[in-house]
């Protein structure tokens, strides 16, 4: 590991892992007309950005609300665009600007990809995009909690060498510093991390910054897959868990400013996968399927949280803590009903990953009042009183719905609203992955109706 001077600060490294952001099999699953700017590419050449957001009302329908709009915020000639993955932390917390991305599927971009970038999204100007990075091999971008700055890796990693780097950006792309260059083993290990997942986390307090990844060096299967976090403030990175079932860890940093929940992370296990020596996942989850646990960002105070593994219960691989709260929230799959709901819990101690049978946990159906549910991608509000999902059918005529969020594990979902269907394939790199502003008055989708997959918001929610 080497480290630098810069502003008071070290240096640090990045990577993606698309491929193995799948979930269970039972998932599968503006208006103003200011210009756009130019974006620099890897060439001589700028490449010209789509020249305005612009409103789409023909993806409304009869059954819509009155008083939404749609607006189509990217369309470049043959570019991509995607929001990221619904999970991730993109939004300064005035719910004014947030990070998108070009050249991207709905699961992430490629690190040998010159043409990604992530673009800042400036709300109140119109919807213009502004670059935020431009190194091919930019990934995991996360949005500080006091929207300052976007932290993002850029990954040069190969197995067994390279080197990662982590850098953080102001909002207006300037200041530009890294943070940490990881060029060697991960401290007190004989790990090098590769493969990075495609989404980090970062701390309530803006302290440190956790994201998973390969730690194979290419010689055998059945490697691990770990967790890293990095401390912003002393430019160091630890290892916290490992294992071959940490493959798709989805790790969710808590957003309680609570000096203590604000070391949780909530992460996700998948037993019975398998993958080959380079990374590649072969089977991405067996037996009794996947669990969800949290743990310290110190590797301490393990805990399970009570969904699926019981024979009949499964869990799709989604899950996300319901706003500031120590609730999360998931989306599962169900034999006897056949149904995929949402069920929200409290974490308990340890118990052999019993899932749904954890001794002491408290589980609450979030969807048990709502017709024959099938659930799959969804996000809340900061506060934790509005829900987004898209739902059933899984193709062209996919669903999106918000409802209200009462009674921590008490009260079901309420109010349900369709909004509309974004007519996306909803193929694996066209998901839809709704997700809200942190005020809950917006929402964004993803879809590939033109042809091309690109990103939209849905203004005019809950009164805004």
């Amino acid at each position: 590991m080497t480290t630098r001077s810069s502003s008071k600060r070290n240096r640090i490294t990045r990577r993606s892992f698309i491929r193995r952001s799948g979930t269970m099999a039972v998932a599968a699953i503006a208006s103003s007309g200011l210009p756009w700017p130019r974006l620099a590419a890897s060439s001589d050449s700028a490449v010209q950005l789509a020249k305005t957001a612009r409103p789409r009302p023909d993806l409304l329908d009869s059954a819509s609300p009155q008083g939404i709009e749609i607006i189509q915020l990217t369309s470049e000639d043959g570019v991509p665009a995607s929001h990221l993955y619904m999970e991730a932390q993109v939004f300064t917390p005035d719910s004014k600007r947030f990070v998108l991305h070009r050249s991207a599927t709905a699961h992430g971009g490629s690190k040998h990809d010159p043409q990604h970038r992530y673009l800042l999204c400036d709300i109140e100007d119109g919807c213009s995009l502004h670059p935020l990075t431009e190194e091919t091999g930019a990934t995991a971008a996360s949005v500080s909690p006091d929207g300052r700055y976007v932290y993002y890796f850029v990954d040069e990693t190969r197995l067994g060498g390279g080197r990662l780097t982590l850098k953080r950006v102001q909002l207006d792309g300037t200041a530009r510093e890294t943070i940490f260059v990881l060029d060697s083993p991960i401290p007190d290990t004989k790990y090098r991390p590769t493969d990075l997942y495609p989404l980090s986390t970062i701390s309530s307090d803006g302290k440190r910054l956790a994201i998973s990844a390969f730690l194979g060096d290419g010689q055998q299967a059945g490697a691990p897959f770990g967790l890293m976090v990095f401390d912003i403030e002393r430019a160091t990175v630890r290892l916290i868990c490992q294992g071959q079932t940490w493959c798709n860890m989805h790790p969710q940093y808590s957003r309680s400013a609570d000096s203590e929940a604000c070391h949780d992370i909530l992460i996700q296990e998948n037993h019975g996968n398998e993958a080959d020596a380079q990374g590649s996942i072969q089977r991405l989850v067996g037996g009794a399927g996947a669990d969800i646990h949290v743990i310290r960002d110190d590797g301490t105070n393990f805990r399970d949280l009570p969904w699926g593994r019981d024979g009949n219960e499964a869990c799709q691989g989604h899950q996300c803590w319901r706003g500031r709260s120590s609730w999360a929230i998931t989306s599962t799959g169900t034999s006897h009903p056949p149904e995929a709901q949402l069920i929200e819990a409290k974490a308990a101690s340890s118990a052999d990953h019993a899932g749904i049978k954890t001794p002491g946990a408290v589980r609450n159906d979030l969807t048990r009042e709502f017709p024959n549910p099938h659930f799959y991608h969804f996000a809340t509000d900061i506060e934790g009183r509005h829900l987004i999902s898209d739902a059933a059918p899984f193709n062209k005529g996919a669903k999106i719905f918000v409802a209200e969020l009462g009674e921590p594990g008490q009260d079901p979902l309420r109010n349900f609203k369709y909004l509309l269907s974004p007519r996306s394939s909803c193929e694996k790199g066209a998901h839809i992955h709704p997700f809200l502003s942190p005020d809950g008055t917006m929402g964004f989708f993803n879809s590939d109706e033109s042809g091309l997959l690109q990103a939209y918001m849905i203004r005019g929610l809950n009164g805004g």
